[in-house]
């Protein structure tokens, strides 16, 4: 089950509405204010925690397709909205775990406010749905699928032949660093299942208005992940190739069944965020082409539990690169035609050879003669952080 732009209703995450509650697709209010508290279960690794700054939340107003939906992430007078029946217990993307109402700060917590997938999430289930919302969320940064998060079902990760013999020349103590890896097998996923277990023991922690004579019902599953894997060679030695990534579906598989046993929910809704830094790969421009190869295996590769027949209706997939900023790519190719002389000028300033005065003025020509003030403010207002944190777009992880 694949959902692309025109059916995601512009928002990635309205993929759980229309998974879970159909109804809703075609703008019907789904729900009983005094119904069960829905609650929807957000993991991953580092794009699950969410490097979108607060800041680029201003570029998306020069988007017709995202100025609606930043009018709904903000207050009238530019501050990040709360949402009024979204709560949130966040772990891994800060210290400590964070609780309360949903708004903008419950990304990854460094150098932040920032946002992840979990704020518009909220917003739309808001919006889309009466009654209230709970969002247990567990991410953290640099984390595999083959190790970290490895399912029980799977049993502890054992290293192939090239690893052993790799490891041997390097003169390791293999013993050891086999129990260390058993050791680690599987060690987020026993926290996620253990911190989603602890919330549900008390939900008036979080939700101080929680009613158990209502009760609550699990009501869906987001899976963020995968840079990890995607980039280990050494896990997935024939990664170049289409099977090459074969064990990551079966073990994403495994993780969709698990899930389902420890948390007693045999037909959660599972939702699989597949991985689409670097946008659609026909579109990467020649420095990347290089890539193309593995990412598409890897993104078939998350897919494919999705086309599994035990999975059919409740399971479906986001395909992430269909939101990719291909303005920004633009713009910054054309960037790179003046990069070699803003260099210049840079270190003529760092050096003092230029004063920061003239320096700057020059700088503001050369990027005034290729871009107009529109294309300048996205250019240099859209992203916050590196690609494969999605730019630090909040219009693209809010999408």
């Amino acid at each position: 089950m694949t959902y692309h732009r025109q059916t995601a209703l512009l928002l990635a995450t309205l993929v759980i509405t229309l998974l879970v509650l159909p109804a809703t697709a075609i703008g019907v209010s789904t729900g009983d204010a005094t119904g069960p508290l829905r609650v929807f279960i957000l993991a991953g690794q580092s794009n699950m925690q969410g490097h979108a700054h607060v800041r680029t939340f201003a570029a998306m107003d020069l988007d017709p397709a995202t100025a609606s939906l930043v009018a709904e992430m903000r207050n009238a007078d530019g501050t990040p909205r709360v949402c009024e029946h979204v709560w949130i217990s966040s772990i891994g993307s800060a210290d400590e775990e964070r609780v309360g109402r949903l708004t903008a700060g419950f990304g990854a917590h460094a150098r932040g406010p920032k946002i992840g997938p979990e704020f518009t999430f909220g917003l739309t289930m808001q919006k889309r749905l009466t009654g209230p919302i709970l969002i247990i969320k567990t991410a953290w940064g640099g984390k595999s699928l083959h190790t970290d998060f490895r399912p029980p079902s799977a049993g502890p990760y054992v290293f192939n032949e090239a690893q052993l013999e790799q490891l041997a020349q390097q003169g390791k103590d293999i013993e050891a660093i086999t129990a260390e890896r058993t050791q680690a097998s599987g060690h987020s996923y026993r926290l996620m299942v253990d911190h989603v277990k602890t919330v549900l023991a008390d939900i008036p922690r979080v939700y101080p208005d929680y009613d158990p004579a209502s009760g609550y019902e699990l009501a869906g599953f987001v899976w963020f992940q995968g840079w990890n894997d995607m980039v280990d060679r050494g896990v997935y030695p024939q990664r170049d190739r289409p099977s090459g990534y074969d064990a990551y579906s079966e073990l994403l598989t495994q993780f969709i069944r698990d899930v389902r046993a420890d948390l007693s929910a045999p037909a959660l809704p599972f939702v699989i965020g597949v991985m689409g830094v670097g946008g659609p790969i026909d579109q990467y421009p020649p420095d990347q082409q290089r890539y193309q190869g593995v990412h598409r295996n890897f993104r078939m590769a998350m897919a494919a539990p999705a086309a599994l027949p035990e999975f059919e209706g409740n399971v479906g997939v986001v395909r992430t690169a269909d939101y990719w900023d291909m303005e920004v790519v633009a713009l910054r190719a054309r960037e790179s035609r003046i990069k070699e002389r803003a260099d210049e000028v840079s270190r003529a300033m760092k050096e003092g050879t230029l004063s920061r005065a003239e320096g700057t003025a020059t700088l503001e020509s050369l990027y005034a003669e290729i871009f107009t003030p529109r294309e300048l403010v996205i250019l240099k207002e859209s992203t916050s952080n590196l690609d494969f944190h999605y730019m630090g777009s909040a219009k693209i992880l809010g999408q």
